[in-house]
């Protein structure tokens, strides 16, 4: 098992967590991402950085992650992506993303996006807080040790 972590809009307070997650684990965390970042020194940390473009980091996630890893990602059509392979997600707010319910996220997700573009509605989602830290810390915490071989 692998965790993989779509790195160019993963919050920092999300990318601290999973780095000490993979040092505590021994799991390896795959960071990809179309920018260089800076990480921490440690063998289970690693990095692929991709072109530029659209989707690219997305298509690369997709093409390399296999049945039972587990993805950190905000992109819901990236996580529905994942799931149809056989892996689990994770939003960085800490919601997890099934089987059972990503269909569902993806026509909220598609609905608002309508409404955006013809101006009925604005914003995103509030900024991410100790909360949503908190709980992302919980549920990958339960998803590692009942996962972790």
């Amino acid at each position: 098992m692998m965790i993989w972590m779509d790195g160019d809009a993963c919050p920092k307070p999300i990318k601290e967590v999973l780095y000490r997650a993979a040092a505590r684990t021994e799991i390896v965390l795959m960071i990809v991402s179309n920018h260089f970042f800076t990480t921490p020194p440690s063998p289970f940390i690693k990095k692929h950085v991709v072109g530029s473009g659209f989707d690219v980091a997305d298509n690369y996630i997709v093409e390399h992650m296999q049945s039972g890893d587990l993805l950190i990602t905000a992109d819901i059509p990236l996580a529905d992506a994942a799931i149809s392979k056989g892996g689990t997600v994770i939003n960085p707010r800490g919601e997890l993303y099934t089987a059972q319910n990503i269909k569902q996220h993806l026509a909220h997700r598609n609905m608002n996006e309508s409404l955006r573009s013809t101006g009925m509605l604005s914003g995103g989602p509030a900024k991410l807080g100790a909360k949503h830290t908190q709980q992302f810390s919980n549920n990958l915490d339960r998803f590692l040790a009942k996962h972790k071989k």
